[in-house]
């Protein structure tokens, strides 16, 4: 019997995308429902989202951000008893049989929790420069075609309907950056595995440029999600988030002036107290995981 699979985008000002976005999902070999939910974006996403009559538009009145938006989605979709969940960023682009490869490849092992195709860059001769740093850490050739990966970022994500009842939905405490590595964490606490494979590709049209508020609160998110990962305990997740509040304005001093990095510092810092002193909202989230 074939799987019900539905395709969940979140938009935020996306018009430069969404066409080739969705044009490529109306080629699916595999039949796909979509639905979209956009985040309140001031150019004109929803208009070219509702001209595709296989969309199913969502409005959001504010930008709620990654997670919460694809939460919002995902408890819909649940209730329609969609099989599959694939995640996919409204910059991106697919093959007519990457959805099925993916498919295909889940359904042989119902212990790969994250199922992603390989990320080319907007050009689709080369890998877009983040996923080929996280594919060049995988830890187990799986078969000649499926590589297992400590992570890999949320732009595909295929989740089974029993991954998302098992891991639940993304933390509502990230707002934009982090939530697809808490979730990650999770997967691998309750023994799914994350997986890249290789016959499948969707390409990814993005720029990584360094902006330092950015960069700061990325890394203030990092330190979230050490304290949340339930595969240690709670005082082993405050060490290594004090860690990050040394070693990450370290690692940046090659990219700002000294003055930036010292700024870093001091907001890690601050925010590092902060999450000591909302110890019980962590630990309660800790517990949800599990």
């Amino acid at each position: 019997m074939q799987q019900k699979v539905v395709v969940i985008i979140v938009t935020y000002n996306g018009s430069k995308w969404l066409n080739k976005c969705l044009q490529s999902l109306q080629q699916s070999v595999l039949p796909v429902s979509v639905i979209a939910i956009d985040n309140a974006s001031t150019d004109n996403s929803v208009a070219i989202l509702k001209q595709f009559s296989f969309v199913e538009v969502i409005q959001s009145e504010t930008n709620l951000g990654f997670g919460k938006a694809n939460n919002i989605v995902i408890y819909k979709a649940l209730e329609q008893n969609f099989d599959y969940y694939f995640l996919l960023n409204q910059d991106t682009w697919i093959e007519p049989d990457t959805i099925q490869k993916l498919v295909e490849t889940a359904e042989q092992n119902h212990k790969f929790g994250i199922v992603s195709p390989m990320h080319f860059s907007a050009h689709e001769t080369s890998l877009d420069t983040n996923f080929e740093m996280y594919w060049k850490r995988k830890t187990n050739s799986i078969t000649h075609q499926v590589d297992e990966v400590p992570f890999v970022n949320a732009a595909a994500w295929l989740l089974s309907k029993e991954v998302i009842k098992k891991v639940g939905y993304f933390e509502p405490m990230f707002n934009h950056y982090g939530e697809d590595r808490n979730y990650a964490d999770r997967v691998h606490y309750h023994g799914y595995s994350i997986v890249i494979v290789k016959e499948s590709k969707i390409y990814h049209d993005r720029t990584i440029t360094r902006n330092f508020q950015k960069d700061v609160k990325q890394s203030k998110y990092k330190m979230l999600a050490e304290v949340l990962n339930v595969n240690h305990n709670y005082i082993v997740g405050l060490l290594k988030a004090f860690r990050n509040v040394i070693g990450l304005p370290k690692y940046f001093s090659k990219f700002y002036s000294a003055s930036k990095v010292f700024s870093m510092f001091w907001q890690l810092l601050g925010y590092y107290i902060l999450l000591k002193l909302h110890f019980m909202t962590i630990l309660k989230a800790r517990r949800s995981y599990k």
